[in-house]
């Protein structure tokens, strides 16, 4: 378990004073009743702290940035880079499957790559760094991990919203997320998705839920209608010269 719990503090960029802490931040239910050990020694009290002191970090950064924005749109920013396809996406950048303590059952079945699992790690590590070191530490790991490509995170996980907004306002035609495959059993699924408009399709994505995989999607659409109007702009317009005046 120490070799473990070192690997992860390299990983996080902290240090615990009290590695117990962080023991306690990866360790699932699962696998804390298989152990027969303390009811409370799992992660979900962690996550609980974790949650609340995510709010309030991000929070406070996107005042600080956006002094001129209103509090709906703030909700709104804070909303995206909070979801959990955001959280469980920075878990698996930093490789928490690989460190989170599990029941055997619950890792055959596909327990250390579930979105939910996942974001309630990002949140259980966070509560744990508060609780070793303070707030400082805690908005460096917020900061490093999720507020960093908070542009590109923001227009990931909004995706789907933007892209309805633009092709409104564009008046392109009907947004359609067509189901293209699923792979692996039940307890374990992989989902691909291709979003249509007006017909054409515009982006594909995969993901562990149907949801992730209709945001990639919607993201590679943006990209897409984002080159062609950069391209429309850049080409040059047919003029017709008439006849000089006589």
């Amino acid at each position: 378990m120490p070799n473990k719990l070192n690997a992860l503090m390299e990983t996080i960029k902290y240090t615990f004073q009290k590695p117990e802490l962080l023991q306690q931040a990866v360790t699932h239910s699962s696998y804390a009743n298989e152990r027969k050990m303390n009811r409370i020694s799992d992660y979900e009290r962690l996550e609980f702290l974790g949650d609340a002191v995510l709010e309030m970090i991000t929070s406070q950064f996107l005042l600080d940035k956006y002094p001129e924005k209103q509090e709906g749109e703030l909700s709104k920013l804070r909303s995206a880079l909070v979801c959990e396809c955001s959280l469980a996406q920075c878990a698996r950048e930093l490789s928490f499957p690989d460190y989170v303590y599990l029941s055997k059952g619950e890792r055959q079945t596909g327990g250390a790559n579930r979105d939910s699992l996942l974001c309630d790690l990002f949140e259980s590590v966070l509560g744990a760094i508060y609780l070793d070191g303070g707030l400082e530490p805690a908005k460096a790991y917020v900061e490093r991990f999720l507020l960093l490509d908070m542009e590109h995170k923001q227009l990931f996980y909004d995706a789907k919203t933007r892209l309805q907004e633009l092709v409104q306002k564009e008046e392109l035609g009907e947004i359609r997320y067509l189901l293209v495959d699923e792979q692996g059993p039940d307890h374990c699924k992989h989902f691909f998705v291709e979003v249509e408009i007006a017909g054409t399709g515009y982006g594909k994505g995969d993901g562990q839920s149907r949801k992730h995989a209709e945001q990639k999607a919607a993201y590679e659409a943006l990209i897409r209608l984002e080159q062609r109007k950069t391209q429309e702009k850049k080409e040059p317009k047919n003029i017709r010269i008439g006849s000089p005046c006589t």
